[in-house]
């Protein structure tokens, strides 16, 4: 597919606008549609940012023979179904993290686009930036020794907010913040994860506020991570190496990266180059993945997003965090940790506890459209 590609996008939120900017300004697209579930939002959210055109539904949306890949930026709640709509339609799909609500959707999904030959990329902004790859030749130097245990920390005050406090819309900050921690330990230390523990708070409906989540890797590695809905926090990561550590400035917009040697000594900071807003690397990555005639994109590969959310469902599944419609429809809530070969297969474990950007860019850019 060469030439400018048509994105539409599905949803009128913060996040949808802030994506609108990012292609007017980025090379070899175009903001061609938008979708909303009234056309009143749709007509609105078009005039503002210059779209041509605006349908007041997504099934309206996915029928234009000329939208040629679609953003999805509603609710968590919402995704399995929207990314459905537009695969069904023929339109490769560029989908909002968390990109489901569990595994088991994401795999329905990505069976889907593999039958009928489409692109479908969940739009973990972080894994495209240049900064995640300077990370990973700073980590390759050896520069810090063998890094051998690594925290990340992510919070901000957005309890309140809707699509934490409701389970219906896939409420809980594990999917919203908690995917950022542990998309940061994936990329450092990879996904042989041996061992989960966690703790979660909860609100009065049962949606995760705070949530405390350690990883054993089978090499003896371990990963300390935090997400919290409810504090502020430095939203830094820290990896640890047997000569030195490096610590990332905000894991889930990578603005420097310092390293310090065994004696605590600053010796190298690398500052994050001028961007657009960060959103365009994710859009290219897409535009190159369809000049290829690829299926995924190799920045975020289907792999990773089963992973993340296979361990986000056990974490769910041991503090007993279940979404309306997992009890709702056959869908299983979790496809994890069923039975001793389903642990071996998987190798994780966890103790069982009784009983839940911009946050990319910093404050709040929820993808609530309405």
């Amino acid at each position: 597919m060469f030439g400018r590609t048509r994105v539409a996008i599905m949803g009128t939120g913060k996040i949808a606008g802030i994506m609108a900017k990012t292609i007017k300004n980025t090379k070899g697209v175009t903001c061609y549609a938008v979708g909303s579930r009234t056309e009143e939002k749709a007509k609105a959210f078009a005039a503002q940012y210059g779209i041509k055109r605006y349908y007041g539904s997504y099934e309206s949306l996915v029928a234009d023979p000329k939208v040629d890949l679609v953003y999805v930026a509603t609710p968590h709640s919402e995704h399995f179904e929207n990314v459905k709509l537009a695969l069904l339609n023929g339109k490769h799909v560029l989908c909002e993290k968390a990109f489901m609500l569990n595994e088991q959707q994401a795999k329905t999904i990505f069976d889907l686009a593999e039958e009928k030959n489409l692109l479908v990329v969940e739009a973990m902004w972080v894994r495209f930036m240049p900064m995640r790859n300077r990370l990973m030749e700073i980590l390759s130097s050896g520069v810090i020794g063998e890094p051998t245990m690594l925290t990340a920390n992510l919070g901000y005050n957005i309890a309140y907010k809707e699509r934490i406090a409701k389970p219906e819309l896939g409420g809980g900050v594990l999917l919203d913040l908690g995917v950022y921690v542990l998309n940061f330990a994936s990329m450092v230390f990879g996904n042989d994860v041996t061992d989960i523990v966690s703790m979660c708070s909860f609100n009065n409906f049962g949606m995760d506020l705070h949530d405390s989540i350690t990883l054993r890797y089978r090499d003896g590695k371990m990963a300390v991570l935090n997400a919290s809905g409810l504090s502020l926090s430095d939203r830094n990561g820290v990896i640890y190496g047997t000569k030195g550590y490096i610590v990332v400035d905000n894991i889930n917009n990578f603005e420097g990266i310092t390293v310090y040697d065994s004696d605590h000594k600053k010796t190298a900071y690398y500052k994050r180059p001028k961007q657009k807003t960060g959103y365009e690397y994710e859009v290219e990555a897409c535009v190159r993945a369809l000049n290829e005639k690829w299926l995924e994109c190799p920045e975020m590969p289907h792999s990773e997003s089963l992973k993340i959310l296979n361990m986000m469902d056990f974490i769910r599944k041991t503090n007993g965090i279940v979404f309306p419609i997992e009890r709702e429809t056959e869908i299983p809530a979790i496809d994890v940790i069923e039975t001793t070969e389903d642990i071996q297969e998987t190798a994780i474990t966890s103790e069982e506890v009784e009983g839940t950007s911009d946050e990319r860019q910093g404050e709040n850019v929820g993808a609530i459209e309405e």
